[in-house]
């Protein structure tokens, strides 16, 4: 078996200052330990033995270094240039997506989330629990989905695994797009989910058959045991964090690599 294919979205906003502070053209060419963002992310990848082919989807204006990816266009959303990424890759299925602002990203996570993709899953995302981010990082501050009695972080870490699959991409873009109107999107959630969410009674599996009907495929969710998974850097003091995460790693290591 040749592997995963995988997608990295590389995009950025105009003006992002974290890109701005740095004088880079865009928040995944900021340098992390002497490289780009997006290269550490690339070099993982490549490195992990689950992964295949690779597809970076990035302004065309911007060069990068390291391994060989087949380079995508760019739309004005995330979930938009993933259905481009998905028009232009061949048999783009089974597909690993993650994001070029990821730079702590490791080849154990990678494997983790692989081998434990359920088989009766058209889509699965990877999530960390806040047990296991505030064990690690208890000063740092995330954003948590309370579900089941636990608060759980998004990773940034997706399987497409069937062409079904697109269509929750779709309604990503779809609930992006209502983003300002939460009456849409509560709508289209349901009253009874809201409730149970809002009481603490919505269970993660709950949410995922939920999440399941809405986007009319199987959804399904892969907790991951490393903190650091869910640690993205879209300011200055994300870039400070991943910075010291890499600085107590071996310099000499590459990316991919593991102590």
């Amino acid at each position: 078996m040749s592997g995963h294919q995988a997608l990295v979205l590389a995009g950025g906003r105009p003006g992002d200052p974290l890109a701005a502070a740095a004088g880079a053209e865009s928040k995944v060419l900021v340098p992390l330990a002497g490289r780009p963002m997006v290269q550490w992310v690339l070099e993982t990848l490549e490195a992990a033995p689950s992964i295949g082919p690779l597809a970076v989807a990035i302004a065309d204006e911007h060069s990068l270094a390291g391994p060989e990816a087949t380079r995508l266009p760019l739309s004005d959303s995330p979930e938009a240039s993933l259905l481009t990424a998905l028009e232009h890759l061949e048999a783009p299925y089974p597909l690993i997506v993650t994001t070029g602002d990821h730079p702590l990203l490791s080849v154990e996570m990678i494997e983790h989330f692989c081998a434990a993709l359920p088989e009766d899953a058209d889509a699965v995302v990877a999530l960390a629990s806040a047990s296991v981010i505030g064990a690690a990082y208890p000063e740092t501050r995330r954003t948590y989905y309370r579900l089941g009695g636990e608060g759980y972080s998004g990773c940034n870490l997706f399987a497409l695994r069937t062409p079904a699959a697109c269509r929750l991409v779709a309604l990503w873009a779809e609930l992006g797009r209502h983003r300002k109107q939460p009456w849409r999107i509560a709508s289209a959630v349901g009253p009874g989910t809201l409730a149970r969410f809002a009481l603490g009674r919505l269970s993660l599996q709950a949410a995922m058959a939920r999440l399941s009907v809405m986007a009319d495929c199987r959804v399904r969710a892969v907790e991951l045991p490393f903190a650091e998974a869910a640690m993205d850097v879209d300011k200055a003091s994300d870039l400070a964090l991943a910075e010291a995460i890499l600085a107590r790693r071996d310099p000499a290591m590459r990316p991919g690599d593991t102590p």
